[in-house]
């Protein structure tokens, strides 16, 4: 059974857990392994259950209370962080796009089996063909990429290209251990090197109609379409996380007896030395612009949720634009300070030790998952025409 938390409780939960993996982040992160340790932690501290609602056995906690879950983890791993959100994305996903029996069972199994889920949702991938059979049932054929914390999970949302209708998405929740599922050890990217993001193979997994996911299923009413949004305000607040974390080690290494100032400076230490001071004054401003954004947009999921299928396309469409704006904010203030942060703490900052290049790696990785620059251009378009961005996986 789950634990019923109090956001207070969660968040001491979620600080202890982080002075525990703090110790190890560094070498953790170089090793690139799957995080079996702090998953099972997170398993057993309450937290997987804390969205869901308190009526189905979870903790009841709002999304603005989750996502200050999910940044405390980011400021420190983010990759435990992006597996801790990619759980609860998929909460929301069979929210979003299934029958309330469905979802309803779904979110009470979680809490009473411990599920921890992982995706294999992923559009950009057309690989994945679900073939219907003669009874209503599907077969699942291909490899999906980009399958975050499938390793390791015991439930899994999948999608695939409905073999006969034309263009046609088909989403469904199953069993990890589904026959015929093979989950490849295959990630091996520069950042978020434990978050498990490799492929998976689907061949001839079967699942059931009532697994299907099709009512209301994605972009048929604007709540279900706020999916992305949902993704994409995650997104945002990992971001901007990163950027913290990184900020945060920066002023830490400048407190500390490694610091020194250049040799051409009058000042007395690091901590009084101008250009330092200038550096670190000007990164302040930009990370509290971001932080003011996308605190903005977190502050708008809570009643965009609770209308549920009352929302209006227009509605959706406002909450886009905060998103959007909170999005390109936290990508770009962030890649400019991982970078920069360097900078007033010179180069023994770059000891591998200190391992402050991962704030960087993690953050230029996960930023590709999708192009910024639609989303400047959506802006663009709503600013100087009234055009509402157009719902897509993306947006």
């Amino acid at each position: 059974m789950g634990k019923v938390l109090s956001f207070d409780e969660a968040l001491r939960i979620t600080k202890a857990l982080n002075e525990d993996f703090a110790k190890t982040v560094v070498e953790r992160d170089r090793e690139a392994k799957s995080p079996k340790y702090e998953r099972d932690a997170i398993r057993k501290s309450g937290l997987l259950t804390f969205f869901i609602a308190k009526e189905l056995g979870g903790s009841g906690g709002s999304w603005e209370e989750l996502l200050a879950i999910i940044r405390e983890f980011s400021r420190v791993d983010s990759s435990i962080g992006h597996l801790y959100a990619f759980h609860n994305y998929q909460l929301a996903t069979v929210r979003l796009y299934g029958e309330e029996k469905q979802w309803r069972e779904l979110h009470k199994n979680t809490v009473e089996r411990g599920w921890f889920w992982g995706n294999a949702l992923n559009r950009i991938s057309k690989s994945v063909v679900a073939t219907k059979k003669a009874d209503g049932s599907y077969e699942w054929n291909g490899t999906a990429s980009f399958a975050t914390g499938a390793k390791d999970a015991d439930y899994l949302t999948i999608t695939g290209g409905e073999n006969s209708v034309e263009g046609k998405s088909l989403v469904a929740a199953i069993p990890a251990s589904r026959a015929g599922i093979t989950i490849n050890d295959d990630w091996d990217n520069v950042g978020q090197r434990r978050t498990d993001s490799g492929t998976l193979t689907f061949k001839s997994v079967q699942v059931s109609a009532n697994e299907i996911l099709s009512n209301p299923g994605p972009f048929t009413t604007p709540f279900s379409s706020a999916r992305a949004l949902v993704g994409q305000l995650v997104f945002a607040n990992i971001f901007l996380s990163i950027a913290e974390g990184a900020f945060e080690t920066g002023l830490n290494y400048l407190r500390g007896k490694d610091a020194k100032p250049w040799l051409a400076s009058f000042a007395p230490s690091a901590q009084k030395d101008p250009f330092i001071l200038r550096h670190i004054g000007d990164l302040s401003v930009k990370l509290e612009g971001a932080r003011a954004l996308t605190e903005k947009a977190n502050a708008q999921i809570d009643p965009i949720w609770q209308k549920a299928e009352a929302l209006t396309q227009e509605e959706r469409g406002k909450f886009a634009v905060s998103v959007a704006t909170a999005k390109v904010a936290a990508t770009q203030v962030g890649l400019d300070l991982t970078n920069r942060i360097f900078e007033p703490l010179g180069a023994r900052s770059t000891a591998s030790a200190l391992g402050l290049d991962r704030f960087w790696r993690n953050l230029r990785t996960q930023t590709l998952h999708d192009p910024v620059d639609y989303k400047i251009y959506a802006l663009g378009d709503w600013t100087l025409n009234g055009t509402l961005p157009t719902p897509t996986f993306y947006s």
